[in-house]
């Protein structure tokens, strides 16, 4: 076996193209877009290497077929908030093979040490969560957009190097045709029609307003999780930037109380399903494939996250948003199912609210440490 650092073009295609050949045959599997993947990588179109540094890897056979890939990265921000140094692994692909897989390990391991660093999470992102986060040892059915896929045969292969779950990510899904449980029902529409609380939805004239109202939201209601870093208006601008090609407004929800800010949920139509035929490939074709597919409309929504303030967490705010989503999903009589995800399993609140919806579970991914 060969292991080498990609610096050429022709390595970076081998990079992209061994998951379509190793998940050739899993008929849940949807090729994430070479584009997503390569923006990860590139510091115009990816603000972390603003603070951070990432390399990837090329795992070969004695028949020069590639059998494993790794990425390793560190970010600064974030690196020394834990008890060692911390930097991550992600985009981890490999056949079943323990071998590969302590080489890509110990290659990924050997660099984040001369590095300084003393720990590795993976399999995680250098960039946001809500993307190619955590490893799926629970529910191998057809993943939502942005949530990492694998063969169930990687949690041993994590497990065996040394890797120990962090924490666990759940993901649950909601039926749209059955009506929310009665209790659930009852407190949202008494919240909803409290005096001076207001809801609204996303609207792109008021761009600004929405992102500035995001990030107030979210540094409030999240400080207090272990090893939080504030996110920046720049970050929330270009997250909504990228979610323009397959966003619905109308599923994008703000809750005001005497017109602050409080709590927000954003959700999109799962874009998998528009993607799957595409391979990973958004050439003229693949283009042509997603408006077509975008304008045929898909069945099932992704819930990317939710958020409020501290002060009104318990305030039944989130349960009002639900309500005044379901006012407008209904009647379109399109979307079936809404995924909830994923919520760390440190997160009794949130996983509360999935609870009292009716929500059922769906998928489990973990976050994974190896310790040096």
């Amino acid at each position: 076996m060969q292991i080498q650092e990609i610096e050429t073009s022709a390595a970076i295609k081998k990079f992209l193209d061994f998951p379509r050949k190793l998940y050739a045959t899993d008929k849940n599997w949807v090729c994430p877009l070479d584009n997503d993947i390569e923006a990860v990588f590139n510091p115009k179109k990816n603000n972390f290497h603003n603070y951070g540094v990432i390399t990837r890897w090329l795992l070969t056979d004695d028949n020069n077929q590639t059998i494993g890939r790794i990425a390793a990265f560190i970010n600064h921000k974030k690196a020394y908030n834990f008890p060692q140094p911390t930097g991550g692994i992600g985009f981890y692909e490999c056949i079943d093979d323990d071998d590969a897989a302590q080489l890509l390990f110990d290659t990924a391991k050997d660099w984040l040490k001369n590095q300084g660093m003393q720990a590795m999470d993976g399999p995680i992102n250098f960039g946001e969560n809500d993307n190619f986060w955590g490893l799926l040892i629970e529910g191998f059915s057809q993943p939502s957009y942005g949530m990492n896929y694998n063969f169930p045969y990687y949690k041993k292969q994590f497990e065996d190097y040394g890797f120990k779950t962090e924490y666990e990510q759940i993901t649950n899904h909601l039926n749209l045709n059955i009506p929310f449980p009665d209790r659930f029902t009852k407190i949202a529409t008494w919240v909803a029609n409290k005096p001076g609380y207001t809801f609204e939805h996303f609207t792109s004239k008021k761009f600004d307003k929405y992102a500035a109202d995001f990030m107030e939201i979210y540094n409030d209601g999240w400080q207090d999780f272990a090893n939080f870093t504030p996110i920046k208006l720049e970050t929330v601008k270009d997250s909504f930037n990228k979610m323009k090609a397959i966003m619905d407004p109308k599923l994008l929800w703000f809750a005001y109380i005497d017109n602050e800010p409080v709590s927000f949920v954003v959700i999109l139509p799962d874009a998998n399903i528009m993607l799957k035929p595409l391979n990973g490939k958004l050439n003229l074709w693949g283009k042509l494939i997603f408006l077509y597919k975008k304008w045929r409309g898909v069945n099932r929504m992704r819930a990317i996250v939710m958020g409020t303030k501290q002060k009104y967490q318990k305030h039944g705010i989130e349960s009002a948003i639900f309500i005044k989503l379901k006012e407008y999903v209904i009647p379109k009589n399109q979307y079936d199912e809404l995924e909830l995800s994923w919520v760390g399993d440190f997160n009794s609140k949130m996983i509360a609210i999935h609870e009292a919806t009716g929500a059922v579970f769906g998928k489990r991914h973990a976050t994974m440490r190896c310790v040096f």
